[in-house]
């Protein structure tokens, strides 16, 4: 079935004992076998990343793949393992946290020789789980799934999503831990990266002082996982150390402004919850924004707070490199190849934004008068409430010889706020149009690059709590549709009903605008 090259668990120690009970664990990982459940079944499946395993479709219909991909049947070859890290959560460090309900089933090469992980998360107790069961609902298991797949279509960076599968057990859930716990059905989602490396696993044997550990791993990542940086065998020098950091700022900082293109809020930045591959990952409390808000976050246990709202993701990804830079500093002579990596995250993700912000707008290139320009604009879609992708979508269809502000009527919430700073918003687009007029680009690549880079479609929350609630009750088809829109979210002949502004009885309904950590 698979091409089997288990290169982590070769190449890296593990710990002494094998099973799942919680333990506090010295190595980089704990070999464990999933837990089987009742009676697996798979409910949606993702045909892209079923071809980058080489596998074929067809062998989802079958009671086997079902067993494989819910951790019930372990292949040859297979040696399911837990991985162990720890992290910084909510700007505290946390110690010890490990895959406390993820294990890792594999790892294969493809036929393009690409290495892939594949990792089930909700597969059943791991040293890492602490006092949890391992397990994960499905409505936690389809956001999971639908979101991983929707990132990637939109073209950023992100783990993927291969199938869900229903568990046929029920798992006991505080949805929003105030004390009104329930009986919620269960679900497995089989995630696959090239690596679910994360910051987190760098700073917990540097917290211990186990600088042998860090320094195997940070080897380990660079041979397999940023092999153009060596230009010799291991072990690898303070020069290679420090190109390996600055690349893993330099991604990062793409991926930010990547989320800020598209409005979309992580929910839940950890240092245990940041790729070392500049990937999105733990898809937990996530949401995009509707009406345009910086300091919106999706996430209740950062409502006080905001401290992962969507207008800090950026200084919260520069904070958490910084964490990641504490714990190598024993790799390297002095503070300077870390100081230059924090620096170029700065200077990328400067540049990265006004390479966003002439995309979004239509033009030949990004200046300092420009980000001027859109920031005006940001504080008038916040003053406003304007629906962010519905307005950029309509920025689009603006006749720049005779501009009419009725083109943007689908994106206000408030008709009151719109009238009110009607004058404002004019004089905006007076603006804009100025700008435009004055541009290099011709028309027909201003409309190519604006419909690049401003979605159509985005997963917003109240979709995916329809298909949640559907599933819940026997029905998978919402999770069909909308796969089949997520593979092209910026495409001229998706349903309108997939386009419209979030519904005022969503405004408030846990699942569209209320979220938690609970799993």
């Amino acid at each position: 079935m698979f091409n089997i090259d288990n290169s982590f668990s070769r190449h890296l120690p593990q710990d002494n004992n094998h099973g799942g009970e919680p333990r506090q664990v010295q190595a980089a990982f704990a070999f464990v076998e999933p837990t089987p459940v009742r009676k697996p079944q798979v409910i949606a499946f993702s045909t892209e990343v079923a071809s980058l395993l080489d596998l074929d479709v067809s062998e989802f219909s079958s009671n086997e793949t079902a067993a494989i991909f819910a951790g019930n049947k372990i292949i040859k070859n297979m040696h399911p393992y837990a991985v162990n890290y720890g992290g910084h959560q909510f700007g505290h460090w946390a110690g010890q946290l490990g895959d406390g309900r993820a294990i890792t089933l594999c790892e294969i090469i493809n036929k393009l020789n690409e290495r892939w992980e594949i990792q089930l998360k909700g597969a059943g107790k791991t040293p890492f789980s602490r006092s949890g069961d391992g397990r994960a609902v499905l409505r936690s298991s389809i956001r999971e799934f639908l979101c991983s797949e929707a990132v990637h279509h939109l073209g950023i960076p992100s783990t993927r999503a291969l199938s869900l599968v229903e568990t046929g057990e029920l798992i006991v859930r505080d949805m929003f831990y105030n004390g009104n716990p329930k009986e919620e059905p269960g679900a497995i989602v089989c995630r696959v990266a090239p690596t679910f490396l994360r910051f987190g696993n760098f700073e917990l044997p540097s917290s211990r002082g186990n600088n042998k550990l860090l320094q195997q791993l940070v080897d380990y990542t660079i041979e397999h996982h940023f092999p153009h940086l060596l230009a010799q065998s291991l072990p690898a020098s303070e020069e290679i150390y420090g190109s390996w950091f600055k690349e893993i700022c330099e991604k990062t900082a793409y991926l930010v402004s990547e989320w800020m293109r598209v409005g979309f809020v992580h929910g839940v930045l950890n240092t245990d919850n940041m790729s070392v591959m500049g990937l999105t990952i733990d898809y937990g409390p996530y949401g995009w924004i509707d009406n345009f808000d910086r300091k919106w976050t999706p996430n209740t246990t950062d409502a006080d707070g905001l401290r992962y709202c969507f207008g800090n993701q950026p200084t919260i990804a520069h904070w958490n490199l910084y964490q990641l830079a504490r714990a190598v500093r024993i790799l390297f002579q002095s503070d300077k190849p870390l100081q230059n990596g924090l620096d170029h995250f700065q200077k990328t993700y400067k540049a990265n934004e006004k390479r966003v912000i002439s995309n979004k707008l239509g033009l030949s290139q990004g200046t300092e008068d420009d980000l001027s320009l859109m920031n005006k604009l940001y504080d008038l879609l916040e003053l406003c409430e304007i629906d962010m992708t519905i307005f950029f979508t309509a920025l689009n269809r603006l006749d720049i010889n005779s501009p009419d502000l009725s083109v943007f009527d689908e994106a206000f919430y408030s008709n009151e706020k719109k009238q009110k700073n009607i004058d404002a918003v004019t004089n905006w687009l007076d603006q804009y149009v100025s700008r435009v007029l004055n541009d290099s680009i011709s028309k027909e690549k201003r409309n190519q690059l604006m419909n690049r880079n401003n979605p159509k479609f985005i997963l917003r929350n109240y979709l995916v709590q329809q298909a949640i609630e559907s599933a819940e009750n026997g029905d998978f088809t919402g999770i069909t549709k909308l796969m089949e829109i997520i593979r092209c979210p910026y495409g001229r002949h998706i349903d309108q009903r997939f386009l419209a502004r979030r519904p005022d009885w969503a405004r408030k309904k846990p699942g569209c605008s209320m979220l938690s950590c609970s799993s």
